[in-house]
This record gives C-alpha cells, structure tokens and sequence, in this order.
C-alpha cells in the first residue's frame, strides 16, 4: 500500500503526458497525413516510453541498473517534451496553455527517478519498528542518565554544603578557644612579670617566700620530654637530692630554672619522681633544705 502511493504520482503523470503527446502528434501531423498514420506514430512514440520505462522497473527490481536504457528513457522524455513544445509555439494565442503541459514528460520521468530512489533506500515494517525501537530505547537511556547526573550532582551539592558548613562551625570554635587561651596565657604571663606579684605573695606566705629571696613560679604547661628510665639507681634521699639540686641550679648564672634544671637533672643520671624532685626545687629556692 505504502509503494503503490508513492508510485502513483509517477503513474499519473506518466499517462497524462502520453496523452498529451499522442494528442499533440494526430492533430499535428494529421493536417498533412491520414490521421491513422499519425495515431501511429504517436502510439509508437508512446509505446516506446512505455516499454523502456518497464525495463527500467524491471532491472531496478533485480537490485541492477543499465545507464543506455535509463538514456534512452530520458530520450524519449525529452522527445515528447519537444513534440509539445513544437506545438505549442504554433498554436497562436493557445500557445501558453500548451507550454504550460509541455513540461509533463519532463516530469514524470523525474518522478520516477525519485520512486527509485525511494525504493532503494525503503525499509519493511519490520526494520523500521526495530529501528524505532532502538531510537526509543536510546533516548530513555539517555534519558535516565541524565536524572542519574542530576541526582549525584545535588547528592553531592548537598554533601559539599554539609561539610562545608561543618568545618567552618569547627574553625569557629578553634578561633574562639584560641583567643581564650591567648588571652589567659596572657593574664598568666602579665601576672607572673608584675612587680607586686612577689611582694604580695611574700605578704600573704612569708614563711614559704621569705624577704631574702621572694620568687614565685607558674606551673610547667607544655610537652615534657619523656627520659628514659635508668635500672638499677640508687635511690636518693631527699639531703642528697637537695645537694645535687642546690649545685645544679648554682652551676650557671643566672640560676637555672626548674625546666632546665630537670632535664640537666636526669641528664646526670641521676633519678627522682616528679614530685620529690619539684619539692628538692622549692626546699633549695626557699632556702629550706633538709638539714639546713
């Protein structure tokens, strides 16, 4: 059905143009020979059309193609179009009506060449469903791709916002704990620099700071490096650890101070816990050492 309408224009025109020029030839030539002559001639003219067209469709039918048979086709297209066209400009006034059909045969077989073409790039039903199908099942694929893009770009907006969003509430809260800490490091330093703070500490503990040397210490923050024990010290008692304290902390000038003092302290070798080595320190510095 669906060749039958695309070769029925090349139909059509085919028969309307052989009519015109079987016309065309019996009143042409009838004016001068018996009109079955004429009707003759114009039949054969026709029927020779006729005949190379069919051939043509035949061998176009095989999948083949004859350039001699298609040149002669348009030869007999182009011959009726003269016939035509000869008629015409003798007609007189009628002249531009039959100039206006004279391009008919010139037509049809134009329009055949665009039926063979169409037929050799023509696909069954089935092809083109299947080709449909594939087009179709390409642009769903595409489709979802694209909602999947979409998707994991907003999963991952979302995720960036939320982190983002994170750590700037984490540096936040490091700035202000930096500030506190600065600034609490700083009362810290400011009071331990003062000039009232010995003198009021001497007031208030006289027996602990006495006037010869009123000093009073932060307590250490900070790293401490660990020392490695050392097996098999002897255990100092606490006269000996404010002997080697006391020389120590005199063996440089200024005095060293408790930091340095105990990493020169387990430098030496020798051993003492944390606490009885800080005690030896405020005995020494407060003039207070056993014995003494």
């Amino acid at each position: 059905m669906r060749n039958f309408k695309t070769v029925l224009p090349a139909v059509a025109m085919t028969v309307v143009s052989m009519v015109l020029t079987l016309a065309v030839v019996v009143m042409w030539l009838g004016e001068s020979m018996h009109w079955g002559v004429a009707l003759v001639v114009g039949l054969g003219m026709d029927g020779g059309w006729l005949a190379t067209l069919a051939y043509e469709r035949r061998l176009a039918a095989q999948g083949d193609h004859s350039n001699a048979v298609t040149g002669v086709g348009w030869a007999f297209g182009i011959l009726a179009t003269g016939v035509l066209v000869a008629h015409a400009l003798g007609e007189g006034e009628s002249a531009g009506a039959w100039l206006a059909v004279a391009w008919l045969p010139i037509a049809a077989k134009a329009l055949w060449l665009v039926h063979g073409l169409w037929e050799r790039t023509a696909l069954t039903p089935d092809a083109i469903e299947q080709i449909q199908t594939i087009q179709q099942d390409a642009r769903d694929a595409a489709a979802v791709s694209r909602a999947q893009l979409r998707a994991q770009a907003g999963t991952e907006e979302t995720r960036l916002e939320a982190v983002t969003e994170a750590g700037s509430r984490v540096a936040r809260v490091q700035s202000r704990t930096a500030k506190r800490l600065a600034g609490a490091w700083s009362e810290l330093e400011a009071t331990r620099q003062g000039d009232g703070t010995d003198r009021a500490l001497t007031c208030v503990t006289e027996r602990v700071t006495p006037e010869s040397q009123p000093q009073w210490t932060l307590p250490v923050w900070g790293p401490v490096e660990p020392v490695a024990a050392i097996e098999a010290a002897p255990a100092l008692t606490d006269a000996d650890l404010d002997r080697i304290v006391a020389d120590l902390r005199d063996s440089e000038t200024p005095p060293m101070s408790y930091r340095d003092l105990a990493a020169a302290f387990r430098a030496a070798g020798h051993a003492a816990g944390e606490t009885r080595l800080r005690a030896a320190w405020r005995r020494v510095t407060t003039g207070q050492a056993v014995g003494s």
